[in-house]
């Protein structure tokens, strides 16, 4: 089977903790930096726990494409036990091709913490030491797309990897989701990674880490991170929408109109950068892409966890055709 797109990065077994209103509080430096803070050295109460597995920024975008009616593939590397078996069976009932995934011997599945206070969460990560390689794919397993995003340290030279195969294989086109990681490791180390890419997505916050650029200077982001080679940018702003550039036009979209108010954020972030790309590959111009991105974005954050709000392809085009008047992307 030919696969439209290969997601790429970690996968992971979600805890979420859903604290108590009154237990923490946020504060906001000005700038887009929140701080999350509770009392020290004492107990503090939850209001409950929830496992969702087989999520991660690849794994919640991989399921988002089949969703969207793309022939849907992950590689990701899960450990031999049980959580990577469990994983493994719900990819599988998600109908996201599992056959590229690595289950590493000897070796425990990645599990996260995740702090979840009113709409919004924080989460505590620890991923396993993984040996990481590019996989030979055969032509059957030779996909249209890549789209990449966030991987555990010790990755370095798997991104060198991959960005070779990209020069060697330029009929395929990438994706990339950079993760905090990736970020991290800086412009400079990513960039074969960064010329190859065909569509880069960060968040404004990101820009600015990735650039160095003004955080309130739209323009100059975009201006300085075409400059790092990528076709069309994204690049998304919460409650304030989102802008893409494809180097000749810039435009601005809003949210799509909750029904009701954020129940929990996981995943928005994901779910708009994956619909984005799967509204390309559909066909879509960056407006049209623009256009689907917020929608999966609403429903998402309506539920618990990356994919429960996760849309069909009819889904999303009843909500695009119902759409308010005002939900339009403008030039930036």
């Amino acid at each position: 089977m030919s696969i439209d797109v290969l997601s790429v990065g970690g996968m992971v077994t979600d805890t979420f903790i859903r604290l108590v209103d009154d237990q923490a509080s946020v504060t906001d430096n000005g700038e887009g930096k929140k701080t999350i803070s509770m009392p020290f050295g004492v107990k503090i109460p939850f209001e409950h726990a929830e496992d969702i597995q087989a999520v991660g920024n690849a794994a919640n975008a991989s399921v988002s494409f089949a969703r969207l009616g793309l022939k849907s593939a992950l590689h990701a590397n899960v450990g031999n036990d049980q959580a990577g078996r469990d994983m493994l069976a719900y990819l599988e009932d998600q109908k996201v091709d599992t056959r590229l995934i690595k289950v590493n011997s000897g070796k425990a599945s990645n599990h996260h913490y995740v702090l979840w206070y009113k709409e919004e969460r924080t989460i505590l990560v620890k991923d396993e030491e993984y040996t990481y390689h590019w996989p030979h794919l055969r032509p059957d397993e030779m996909p249209k797309w890549i789209y990449f995003t966030s991987m555990g340290e010790g990755a370095e030279a798997f991104h060198d990897e991959l960005a070779g195969w990209l020069v060697r294989h330029e009929d395929v086109k990438l994706a990339f989701q950079p993760g905090t990681f990736q970020i991290k490791m800086g412009a400079k180390k990513l960039a074969e990674l960064y010329q190859q890419t065909d569509v880069l997505a960060v968040n404004r916050e990101e820009a600015v880490q990735i650039t160095g650029g003004d955080y309130k200077n739209l323009n100059e982001l975009f201006d300085k991170l075409h400059a790092l080679g990528p076709k069309t940018v994204v690049i998304s702003d919460g409650p304030n929408g989102a802008y893409a550039s494809d180097g000749e036009k810039r435009l601005k979209m809003p949210i799509y109109p909750d029904p009701s108010p954020p129940y929990e954020r996981t995943g928005a972030g994901d779910a708009f950068t994956s619909t984005f790309v799967a509204a390309l590959i559909h066909g879509a111009d960056i407006e049209g892409a623009l256009q689907w991105g917020p929608i999966n974005s609403m429903s998402v954050v309506q539920h618990v966890g990356a994919q429960k709000g996760l849309l069909t392809h009819a889904q999303l085009e009843k909500l695009l055709q119902n759409s308010p008047r005002h939900y339009r992307a403008t030039p930036l």
